[in-house]
């Protein structure tokens, strides 16, 4: 009788155990000193972990050309914030590869040894900030939560969730924690011309959107500070060219010489942003030492 008994409190241990394996585990905490930057994901069980990002790019805020007034915008909120002070949540907006992720890495680089951390979290993951908030809320650190490249489709569960945070249900109750979101869309939702029909007037004139409207620029107005990015003029790009050839050892006259070669790369990518000035570049180093 007692080995019967045994043997079904063996299997009832086993049971359990394979249930406990696959139910939500609470989000641990991870070694915030080995690195200061962390990505969360979600495992096939559902569970989330913050892992840590071993190789940060190198990115300076003396690298970044051509978008002063924008660092000097993001590089005084990060410090405000770094320094225990009011700051607000940032979206940053405008056109593609003009310097908005690079310079968000530029500042945790910056503020790193001074206790920022960054945690980046894709779109999917935002349902599930509440718990990330709660994992940091008791540090000492200050934490920037990153959504990069992030604009959403209409009905999605993430929409509505970041919306309640940057309206002050988690965030704002938690002063070391703040939100800095890329988009390429200002008001991070689609826009269609037949939404426009649902304006209204009144008799003096005045003109008021409908409830459509308001709804898709109510997320981004939750943002306390906008930052916009343009698209770079000839000589901005051929700036920011001669930049990173500097960075990359290129002598001056060599980088004088790719100067045309730099613009017929742009004209085939189509393209005069930071992103292709880069590129440009790292192959034009690259070819040039190989001629050494």
């Amino acid at each position: 009788m007692n080995e019967k008994f045994e043997h079904l409190l063996d299997r009832a241990e086993q049971l359990i155990s394979r249930i406990e394996a696959v139910l939500p585990q609470s989000l641990a905490q991870p070694d915030w000193s080995a690195c200061a930057a962390f990505r969360y994901r979600k495992r096939s069980s559902g569970c989330g972990l913050l892992v840590p990002v071993r190789h940060i790019g190198v990115m300076r805020l003396s690298d970044l050309k051509e978008i002063d007034l924008q660092k000097e915008k993001i590089q005084r909120n990060t410090l405000q914030f770094v320094e225990g002070q009011l700051a607000n949540n940032v979206l940053l907006t405008g056109a593609r590869g003009t310097g908005k992720s690079s310079l968000i890495k530029a500042c945790l680089n910056e503020y790193a040894a001074r206790g920022l951390r960054l945690i980046e979290v894709d779109k999917a993951d935002l349902i599930d900030l509440p718990d990330i908030v709660d994992v940091v809320s008791e540090r000492s650190e200050k934490f920037i939560v990153f959504c990069d490249d992030l604009s959403f489709e209409a009905g999605e569960p993430g929409y509505k969730a970041l919306k309640s945070i940057l309206d002050g249900s988690v965030a704002a109750t938690t002063p070391n924690v703040l939100i800095y979101a890329t988009s390429n869309r200002r008001h991070l939702l689609p826009e269609y011309m037949q939404e426009n029909l649902s304006y209204t007037h009144t008799d003096d004139g005045e003109v008021h959107p409908g409830e459509g409207i308001e709804e898709k620029i109510s997320l981004s107005e939750r943002f306390g500070l906008w930052v916009s990015f343009y698209p770079f003029t000839q000589d901005e790009y051929l700036v920011i060219v001669a930049q990173w050839l500097t960075s990359f050892g290129v002598p001056r006259q060599a980088i004088e010489a790719a100067r045309a070669q730099a613009l017929v790369w742009a004209l085939e990518r189509g393209s005069r942003s930071g992103r292709v000035a880069y590129q440009f570049a790292r192959d034009y180093a690259g070819t040039h030492s190989l001629k050494q």
